[in-house]
């Protein structure tokens, strides 16, 4: 049975000119960067090249670029630095929105003494400015907003809240994971002082990130041990997959043109097709303002994992706009925050093409999956209600 892969906002393929540049640094080039001798000083050259395309990729400097191990380590990085920079300081500002690996954090911090102020999203998933001007205060340690909606696609005004966030002096970071390599980023244009990507969705491996950090910002480690990259991450460097991110930045740049074309105009046909032969579906977030690859389908009166379930049993890998589990009946909470209805939220669908779909697949899934719906709306609890029930907002 083929595969139609549509879940790239979990992870991505790794591209075969990333796997080939990887390679001989897991066979003949297995020396320790940090070692005196030859054998490892050429391995650190690699390593040097792969900071230089990473830097590239975001229009920063290669010293202003920290090798992690993932997204969520960079983003937790960034946090926990700005507040132990400013002790004094114990307010944070994120949003309703986030990834579990910034709001889980924040949350966890509140438990030891923090405040934190978490932003409202409209219907489509948008911010509202002004109330981000009304959360800061002289005690604001950060601000973290990321840069696009894992669940939607819904990109944030990164520029313009930069903007509010340092005229008042206070240290803002972006988780950027779902953006690079999908939208323009020139941090000498933005006013970010940390942004957080990772090497699996931009078509590298798992298990590497980098975080960029300005220049002159202050920052503490958050790893301690070893000398490496420059005293702000112990750890030996995971250097076969630090160079395969380096080439992926390189290639996701070079295929930006691409993703904001050719993938966009096939997740445009599938969203097109399934809403035409599909009666009461509906897009979640701003459909004027989203990532060229990500389309959120709710579809009204089905839940999410029997749809996934019955999408597996063809071959379609997407994920559930639901984080439901066992034993939980609640949407996820990008989709709560939003207001989504109840009987819409259930039944979300996240699709997320990249430069590997093909317009077979495209076609592939608006042809089963009109079918698939139907059947479940045929043994559907909640079809019959006669009043919906709002998703909570709490």
């Amino acid at each position: 049975m083929r595969t139609i892969y549509m879940d790239n906002n979990a992870t991505t393929a790794v591209d075969p000119d990333v796997l080939e540049e990887m390679l001989p640094l897991l066979k003949e080039l297995y020396g320790n960067p940090s070692s005196m001798h030859t054998f490892g000083g050429q391995v650190g050259k690699h390593v040097a090249l792969a900071r230089e395309r990473v830097a590239k990729a975001l229009g920063a400097q290669p010293e202003e670029i920290i090798f992690t191990s993932c997204g969520t380590e960079s983003d937790n990085t960034a946090i926990m630095s700005a507040l132990q920079a400013q002790p004094e300081k114990k307010h944070i500002v994120t949003t309703r929105v986030e990834h579990p690996a910034v709001l889980n954090l924040v949350q966890h911090l509140e438990k030891k003494g923090y405040e934190a102020t978490y932003l409202n999203v409209d219907e489509k998933g948008r911010l509202d400015l002004e109330e981000l001007k009304n959360a800061l205060r002289k005690d604001t340690a950060i601000v973290s907003i990321m840069f696009a909606n894992n669940e939607t696609g819904t990109i944030f005004p990164i520029k313009e809240i930069g903007e509010i966030v340092k005229e008042k002096g206070i240290l803002f970071h972006t988780d950027a994971v779902q953006a690079v390599g999908k939208e323009p980023i020139n941090v000498q244009e933005l006013p970010v002082d940390y942004l957080a990507l990772s090497g699996h969705k931009l078509h590298g491996p798992k298990g590497v990130g980098a975080l960029y950090v300005r220049r002159g910002t202050p920052f503490r480690p958050f790893l301690r041990g070893g000398h490496q990259e420059r005293g702000r991450r112990a750890g030996t460097e995971n250097v076969a997959s630090i160079v395969a991110l380096g080439k992926a930045c390189e290639l996701a740049s070079l295929n930006m043109k691409a993703e904001r074309t050719t993938v966009k105009a096939l997740r445009d046909r599938l969203e097109d097709g399934l809403l035409k032969a599909i009666p009461d579906a509906i897009v979640n977030g701003d459909t004027d303002n989203r990532l060229p690859n990500t389309t959120n389908i709710a579809f009204k009166y089905v839940e999410g994992e029997a749809i996934l379930l019955l999408m597996d049993g063809h071959g379609i890998c997407a994920s559930s706009g639901s984080a439901c589990t066992s034993g939980s009946l609640e949407p996820s909470h990008v989709l709560r925050a939003m207001g989504v209805p109840f009987t819409y939220a259930h039944g979300s669908i996240r699709f997320s093409l990249s430069r590997f779909t093909t317009q077979a697949d495209v076609d592939f899934v608006v042809d089963e999956l009109p079918r698939i719906i139907k059947r479940l709306r045929e043994i559907s609890p909640y079809r019959n209600e006669a009043a919906e029930k709002p998703a909570c907002t709490c």
